[in-house]
């Protein structure tokens, strides 16, 4: 709890930026080809961190930044087009605002735990079993006419 207690003003963040995200994914016209969007909204991404980075103290380049990139950093660029463009298209074939969300953030979640608990050495408790049930539970339930 202590961990999510130091995270929150990040994880108000991560809530607001994805309730941008998705309302905004849902507004995007239908005669847009999805990977001009993902491109135009990138753009937009990057100009805003290289204002950002102009403007927070000690962020510019020249504090040598740039060596720690690595392979993960493409792996984020590679997973966010196809989360980008995956949205897009599950909004586009109809699927309600907080239905896709839900459905898309679950299956992460459920994938994300068998990793975490395998590679990361992160710890399966009775809370997380728990937490699962009621992710399972909740897919069948959205997925129920």
């Amino acid at each position: 709890m202590a961990a999510i207690k130091g995270a929150l003003l990040p994880i108000f963040f991560v809530v607001a930026g994805g309730v941008l995200y998705h309302v905004s994914q849902k507004a995007v016209p239908r005669g847009l080809n999805p990977l001009w969007g993902v491109i135009a909204a990138y753009v937009t991404g990057i100009l805003i961190c290289l204002v950002l980075l102009a403007v927070l103290p000690g962020e510019g380049l020249a504090t040598g930044a740039l060596r720690h990139l690595n392979l993960a950093v493409f792996g984020i660029g590679g997973g966010a087009v196809l989360f980008e463009v995956g949205f897009m298209l599950v909004y586009r074939a109809g699927v309600g605002l907080g239905i896709a969300s839900v459905i898309g953030n679950i299956c992460v979640a459920l994938l994300l735990l068998p990793i975490g608990v395998i590679f990361l050495g992160e710890k399966l408790t009775m809370r997380t079993l728990a937490g699962i049930a009621c992710c399972l539970v909740g897919l069948l339930l959205l997925a129920r006419k």
